[in-house]
C-alpha cells in the first residue's frame, strides 16, 4: 500500500474486497456466538470525516462495532499488537493505526489527523484502555483533542452485554449484545487553539453522553449523568 510522508493510509469509507470478506466472517462468527439488538442506526452520517467514539469493555468491543458499522473506519491498536504474528499483519491489512500506550505518540496522532483531514472515519475509545470494573472508565483527552484539532463531529456509540458472550456459552444459551448509536454533535466553537479547559469539558460531554446510551450498571465513574445531565437521559435512544 502507498502511504504518504506522514505515514497515513490511503484514506476512504468504502469498504474493499478485503475488509468485507473479514467483516463478513467476523459478523457470521459473532452471530453464531450471540445475538445482537442494535439502535440508531439513522444516527450514523453517510460519510466523514467524524469521530466514532465507543465504550471499552471487553476485547469484542472493536470487532462487534466493526461488523455493525456500514462504512469503512480506522481504527487505533496498542503497538505490542504490531508485532504479534497472526494479529500484527491482520491490523496492518486494515491500515490500523498503532500506539505506543502511556506517552505522547506523534507519529500516531500525526497518522489520526491525516484519517480526519481526508474525511475519514477514525474510531477510537475514549477511555483509551479496556475497562477492568465493567463500567466506564475516567475519559482521556485524546478523542476531545482530535475532535477540537481536526475541527470533526462526534457519532457516540455503546455496546454491553459482549461480556456475556462467553459465560453464556458454557450454559449453552447465546447472550445478547446491544449496541446504540446516539446523535452525532460538534465541540464547541473556540477561537484559536482550544484550552487544557476547553479540552476538560469537551472529554466531560463526550463521557457523559456515552453514559447516558447505557444502563445504569455501566456507566462507572459517571453514574451521577441522570443527576448532572438529566437532559440527555431523556435524549438517549
Amino acid at each position: 500500500m502507498n502511504h504518504e510522508a506522514t505515514d497515513s493510509p490511503p484514506i476512504t469509507t468504502e469498504m474493499g474486497r478485503w475488509y468485507r470478506l473479514a467483516r463478513w466472517v467476523v459478523g457470521l462468527l459473532i452471530r453464531l456466538l450471540a445475538r445482537l439488538e442494535i439502535k440508531g442506526m439513522e444516527h450514523i452520517p453517510d460519510r466523514g470525516p467524524y469521530l466514532l467514539l465507543v465504550n471499552h469493555l471487553h476485547w469484542l468491543d472493536p470487532p462487534v462495532v466493526g461488523v455493525v458499522f456500514p462504512l469503512r473506519a480506522y481504527v487505533f491498536a496498542a503497538e505490542k499488537w504490531g508485532k504479534h504474528w497472526l494479529l500484527g499483519p491482520l491490523f496492518r491489512s486494515f491500515d490500523a493505526i498503532f500506539v505506543q500506550r502511556g506517552e505522547v505518540d506523534r507519529k500516531a496522532l500525526r497518522q489520526a489527523l491525516a484519517v480526519l483531514r481526508g474525511g475519514g472515519i477514525l474510531g477510537m475509545a475514549p477511555e483509551g484502555t479496556r475497562s477492568k470494573t465493567g463500567g466506564l472508565q475516567e475519559g482521556r483527552h485524546g478523542a476531545a483533542y482530535l475532535a477540537y484539532r481536526a475541527n470533526v463531529p462526534m457519532l457516540p456509540v455503546v455496546v454491553y452485554g459482549q461480556e456475556k458472550t462467553f459465560a453464556a456459552l458454557r450454559k449453552l444459551r447465546r447472550a445478547t449484545i446491544h449496541v446504540t448509536f446516539g446523535p452525532p454533535f460538534s465541540p464547541p466553537p473556540v477561537e484559536g487553539k482550544a484550552s487544557l479547559d476547553e479540552i476538560h469539558a469537551l472529554t466531560e460531554e463526550i463521557m457523559y453522553r456515552l453514559a447516558a446510551m447505557l444502563p445504569p450498571e455501566y456507566r462507572g465513574v459517571y453514574a451521577d449523568v441522570e443527576e448532572k445531565r438529566p437532559e440527555l437521559c431523556e435524549e438517549s435512544p
